[in-house]
């Protein structure tokens, strides 16, 4: 396959993998209610009333750790649901078409060199050749 083609792919299966394997999840039930209006637009003038204290909106956890539980596994199995059918060409497409019905008029993604790094050991020296 070349770039053109690579990238192209690249894109769309990481557009129908975002909206099929991550926002259609339990992510879905966690983003709907009613949202939080700020007049700072930095959310330091919103907070939260509970029944002991009142707590900054910037300070609150917003997700519970069985929320993000529940949530990582949805996002995990269906991931690994599209990476055991990539060979097949029927699921393909509909993950494709998928993908396609609720992204195209998202931007297209951008390639985070840095981000595989931190996981990718550095290259072995070459060694230093010793004259005889």
């Amino acid at each position: 396959m070349n770039k053109k083609a690579q990238k192209q792919y690249s894109a769309m299966l990481a557009k129908a993998l975002a909206v099929l394997c991550v926002r259609h999840t339990f992510l879905e039930d966690l983003h709907s209610g009613t949202g939080v209006i700020s007049k700072t637009g930095d959310y330091s003038d919103v907070k939260v009333v509970t029944s002991e204290r009142e707590i900054p909106w910037n300070e609150v956890s917003r997700i519970s750790d069985e929320e993000m539980k529940k949530l990582m596994k949805q996002v995990v199995n269906k991931l690994y649901t599209v990476l055991m059918s990539l060979e097949n060409e029927e699921a393909m497409q509909i993950v494709f078409s998928g993908g396609r019905d609720y992204t195209y008029h998202w931007d297209d993604p951008e390639f985070l060199p840095k981000f595989l790094a931190p996981f990718v050991p550095d290259e072995e020296p070459a060694p230093i050749s010793k004259k005889a």
